[in-house]
């Protein structure tokens, strides 16, 4: 069985994509779940570069991981200086890391053009740096910057600056698609040349480094581990500089279960959703749903013919069962879907359809007739359970509202500020409560918490995430209907809700109201105020 590695840059690569910061603490927490989730190395940064790596190398430091080595990343030395007077090699050797990763040029146009130096110097700059951070006890990878392109360009040269890396006594040589320009069949090509004219260095092995600019980062990270290397680099997500590196969440499970590699157990394999999503959540990115293996869509089915099959064997329309990666299957009711699809849903929701299966004709009736007045329920499985259980008579609100009031106030002192007052029922008591808020939603969220605060404490573990307003046709001008989604999130799950309405306060209620009333209906199903 072929051995893989994987190296996680995720919190140095990753963090040169746009609008993706991770503070020391985020990187210290997100070193810890890659380790749980058994990475073998994790790139730290480049000490060199900024004092928030160096804080991290301190940091990381003093805490005991159970799977991954930390890597610090940096540069050869410079042209015509020694390592003892490289402050980059220094910094490198003060983070710590047992494990440095050393980039070097392989493309004769940057040697030569763009950092106007030498060819016979580059390899000297390579070998020198090896050896000395070997001579220092670490661990080193040298990444080959560039190495498809400079092998185009000039294979004799490029294969040199390998040999230069191997003479310093580096075992671990990554060829870089550093513009991510390459085609698998170059990859598969150059890669297995290499494989091949260092075979008789026993102790050597080959990784791949890859970038997303042609949409081959994966593909061309797996048809390298197809030609030989071993070790994969890569970041959760795929998040990285320009359009990203070759997404780890997609490779892991392409290697362990489609070729059969030994990298990852069974157990961390099913932490991969988790890790993806906690990963988003810290860079404040909304998760991918179409992100392959770990996406919420990935394994959801809309049309009725492929539910009526994956009712019968999953494997119909599925190529793997999601658990494996921590995923779920997932129905979508909309209006294209079938009885099939209304019969499994109402199964994973828990709302019981009789034995005859008239409800489901009767469901799917009625969600096409909401989804052409403007309703879309494959967004908002909050509000298509309470749908069903009302269309099945077995929807019982833990609250109703009476009545509200919203005002939206503007003086030239301070931007508008809104009031909402509201009245609702539960139980035989009404509550009148009101509350101020940041928007006419804030308010109406504010005072509708309040007022079931005291009957529902857990109603605190909940709040909004995200609200979404799309104008359905804008032809009517301001008398268009709107959609409102609103996402919420406990401690335990994240769900959304839905209202359709000309008015968009009337259709944020909607939502904001069954929102309340599905995260009631999962604390306690079976206790009801009676109304």
């Amino acid at each position: 069985m072929k051995k893989a590695f994987f190296y996680d840059t995720t919190l140095r690569d990753g963090m040169q994509g746009e609008n993706i910061f991770f503070s020391t603490e985020d990187k210290i927490k997100i070193a810890k779940r890659l380790d749980d989730a058994g990475i073998h190395y994790i790139e730290g940064g480049w000490p060199g570069s900024n004092p928030g790596a160096e804080h991290f190398f301190e940091e990381i430091h003093h805490i005991k991981l159970k799977n991954a080595k930390i890597a610090a990343f940096g540069s050869t030395r410079r042209p015509d200086k020694t390592c003892d007077q490289d402050a980059n090699i220094q910094a490198l050797i003060k983070s710590k890391a047992p494990v440095v990763t050393i980039f070097g040029k392989s493309w004769d146009l940057h040697v030569e053009t763009i950092m106007q130096n030498t060819k016979k110097e580059n390899l000297a700059m390579i070998q020198d740096s090896v050896s000395y951070l070997i001579r220092h006890g670490r661990e080193v990878i040298y990444d080959a910057e560039h190495f498809f392109d400079g092998y185009k360009a000039n294979p004799d040269y490029a294969s040199q600056t390998l040999e230069a890396a191997v003479k310093g006594g580096a075992r671990c040589l990554v060829l870089c698609d550093t513009n991510g320009g390459s085609m698998p069949c170059e990859i598969e090509t150059f890669t297995r040349a290499m494989v091949d004219r260092f075979k008789s260095h026993t102790d050597v092995i080959f990784g791949i480094h890859t970038h997303n600019d042609c949409a081959m980062a994966v593909a061309n990270s797996i048809t390298a581990v197809h030609a030989g290397a071993a070790m994969v680099q890569g970041t959760i997500n795929g998040y990285g500089e320009r359009c990203g590196n070759a997404d780890l969440t997609a490779i892991i499970p392409i290697l362990a279960l489609k070729m059969n590699c030994d990298c990852i157990s069974h157990e961390n394999l099913e932490k991969l959703l988790n890790l993806s999503r906690f990963i988003s959540e810290t860079a404040n990115v909304p998760p991918v749903n179409s992100r392959p293996f770990v996406g919420k869509s990935a394994f959801a089915h809309k049309g009725g013919v492929h539910v009526s099959a994956i009712m019968k064997n999953p494997r119909a329309y599925e190529h793997m069962a999601p658990e494996l990666v921590g995923n779920k299957r997932r129905v979508i009711v909309s209006e294209q879907s079938g009885k099939s699809n209304i019969e499994y849903k109402a199964r994973e929701l828990g709302v019981d359809l009789g034995e005859n299966g008239m409800n489901g004709h009767q469901i799917v009736s009625s969600i096409k007739d909401l989804e052409d007045y403007g309703y879309e329920f494959d967004a908002a499985e909050g509000s298509l359970k309470l749908i069903m259980e009302k269309l099945t008579d077995q929807f019982t609100p833990r609250f109703e509202l009476e009545s509200f009031r919203v005002v939206v106030e503007k003086d030239k002192e301070r931007p508008c500020y809104s009031h909402a007052m509201i009245k609702i029922r539960v139980g035989h008591t009404t509550e009148i409560t009101s509350a101020e808020g940041d928007g006419p939603v804030s308010a109406l969220d504010n005072a509708l918490r309040k007022a079931l605060t005291t009957i529902y404490p857990q109603i605190n573990t909940m709040h909004l995430v995200d609200f979404k307003v799309r104008v359905i046709d804008g032809m009517d001008g301001t008398a268009a209907k709107v959609r409102v989604l609103i996402e919420s999130r406990d401690e335990n799950s994240i769900f959304s809700t839905i209202g359709v309405s000309e008015d968009i306060i009337e259709a944020s209620w909607q939502a904001l109201a069954d929102s309340f009333q599905y995260k009631l209906s999962l604390d306690n199903p079976d206790k009801v105020i009676s109304l």
